[in-house]
């Protein structure tokens, strides 16, 4: 389980130094081979290449005749791109993946269970800070989340 949120930096050719509580796991699950694809809220999302492949089986066993299912296939897959953890434990982020979350220099990298995102740190600290302001307005919990006990 990956957890935690992490405050990194890019440097200049566009790689990211993976926390180091992370690699030793990431090199025993996956051998440091990851993928990278984008996201609908904006951010990254960074999966151990296993992972990935599960839910990229499953999405491309979908029938793509649905529309949502082929914007997703095109978005997600379209999107994913194969990396691999170096001898510093550092990935490169391909500038199109960059690109469109807008990554620059500061980053923050966000432990989500079998993944992380990957964020800008404006957009991620805009973001949250709605989200909290989001619960507060909300009076009742969905369905779903009625029973969860934190």
């Amino acid at each position: 389980m990956f957890r935690g949120v992490a405050n990194l930096n890019l440097d200049t050719k566009g790689r990211m130094a993976m926390p180091s509580r992370y690699r030793d796991r990431l090199v025993e699950t996956c051998e440091g081979r990851l993928v990278i694809t984008v996201d609908r809220d904006g951010c990254l999302l960074v999966y151990p290449q296993p992972e990935w492949e599960r839910i990229e089986q499953a999405l491309m066993s979908r029938p793509n005749m649905d529309r949502q299912v082929r914007r997703l296939q095109r978005l997600l897959v379209g999107h994913a791109t194969e990396c691999e953890l170096d001898g510093q434990g550092r990935i490169l982020l391909p500038p199109p993946l960059r690109d469109y979350a807008g990554l620059d220099k500061r980053v923050v990298l966000v432990g989500q269970g079998n993944k992380f995102e990957l964020w800008d740190e404006d957009t991620w600290v805009k973001s949250r800070d709605e989200w909290f302001k989001e619960e507060d307005e909300t009076a009742e919990p969905s369905a779903v989340l009625e029973s969860l006990s934190l």
